[in-house]
């Protein structure tokens, strides 16, 4: 156990700092990592801009984990086991210097109580009373170490870096949008916006694992654009550039797409963006009983016609997180060489530069990155 672990804490919105904190325990059920890398994800972002929305109100505990604020940032982790719980079982093959990816998700199976329906259904990932390390539970990816419990260690095949492990939360999201969009392999795909989800998803599409069609992105901003095409979109779009008979751009998007696929609208498009104008596009540009899928979060709520769902028999749905389904198909085709993962990566700071070189760059110049990883001092000194 170290003296004291760097932690980068959350005090409240546009209020963090790198602390010295005690060490947690490692009860018998969980393991401590030496964090490799944490990746920061736009939630972190969102929660010190305008925070709490995920972390436990100040002066509140978080009713399932008892958290409290300050709370360590980060759940995109990998690292390596340094202790082992007394209780944890054998089966589980982890030890002492075993690379890990951790699930950050946490459910009614770590709380100790009885399933929820959606438990009980086989989706955790949206249990009643989901809670997430790095923001609503002990310990965050951006420090020095964790301690977690033991099934949501998962372990690395030496194919898979330590670098990859930190991209293995963010590209389960991506695998677990596209899987339960009922995606079939040769589809047409709309994705709005190029964000880290939506180049997720075009790269996962464009890789020997899910195998799209043709592939349109509609984006703004020119960083991301260009990201787009070297990720493989077919033809990338910016709404601000068409011509069309309204401002937001969204026939012109529709009759290019419709180009594109050859076709009345795609099978299935992605809105990574959560805005009106990107609801309104995905379904005028989705052909007959095409999918509709949101990937975002909104920051408020937004209309829908109904008509235009019902009278073209399209299907609206969404999605969050991830199974233990996404990781295993995921690392799977990762170890097969299906997916060039590493491109999302475009930095990597040192956890003493995390304030200034991670958060604010992201704030500052977020369309020139996908991925900023955070590396802890410790980390410098081992072969990653």
């Amino acid at each position: 156990m170290a003296p004291t672990v760097t932690a980068l804490q959350y005090h409240g919105p546009q209020d963090v700092r790198l602390e010295q904190i005690e060490p947690q325990p490692c009860p018998p059920d969980s393991i401590r990592v030496a964090i490799a890398y944490c990746g920061i994800c736009g939630s972190d972002i969102h929660e010190y801009l305008a925070g709490p929305i995920f972390t436990p109100p100040s002066g509140t505990a978080n009713p399932y984990t008892d958290a409290t604020l300050p709370i360590t940032l980060g759940h995109e982790i990998s690292g390596t086991i340094v202790e082992i719980g007394s209780g944890v079982p054998a089966s589980q093959n982890l030890k002492p210097g075993t690379h890990v990816a951790v699930n950050p998700a946490l459910n009614d199976r770590h709380h100790g109580v009885a399933p929820c329906t959606a438990c009980t259904l086989g989706r955790p990932n949206i249990c009643k009373r989901y809670t997430s390390y790095g923001f609503s539970a002990a310990g965050g990816g951006l420090a020095s170490e964790i301690v977690v419990k033991h099934y949501a260690a998962i372990p690395l095949p030496d194919s898979i870096s330590l670098k990859v492990g930190a991209l293995l939360e963010p590209l389960a999201v991506a695998w677990h949008c596209i899987r339960i969009s009922e995606f079939k392999r040769g589809q047409s795909v709309l994705i709005l916006g190029a964000g880290p989800i939506g180049l997720a998803i075009l790269m996962l599409l464009r890789s020997e694992a899910w195998g799209a069609g043709r592939v349109v992105v509609s984006e703004v901003a020119p960083a991301r654009k260009e990201m787009a095409r070297e990720f493989g979109a077919d033809l990338v779009l910016d709404p601000t550039e068409l011509s069309g008979d309204n401002k937001d751009g969204i026939d012109g998007i529709v009759a290019a797409t419709q180009k594109a696929v050859k076709a009345d609208g795609a099978d299935v498009t992605f809105d990574c963006t959560g805005l009106q104008s990107t609801l309104n596009t995905a379904i005028a540009a989705t052909r007959p009983a095409g999918t509709v899928f949101n990937v975002a979060i909104h920051e408020k709520p937004l209309m829908v016609n109904l008509n235009d769902l019902t009278l073209g028999e399209r299907r609206l749905t969404g999605g969050i997180c991830y199974t233990q389904e996404d990781f295993d198909g995921l690392i799977a085709a990762l170890q097969e060489g299906k997916i060039q993962s590493e491109k999302l990566i475009t930095s990597i700071v040192d956890l003493e530069d995390v304030i200034d070189k991670g958060l604010l760059e992201l704030i500052n110049n977020k369309a020139a990155h996908v991925k900023i990883l955070v590396k802890p001092a410790q980390a410098r000194s081992v072969r990653l």
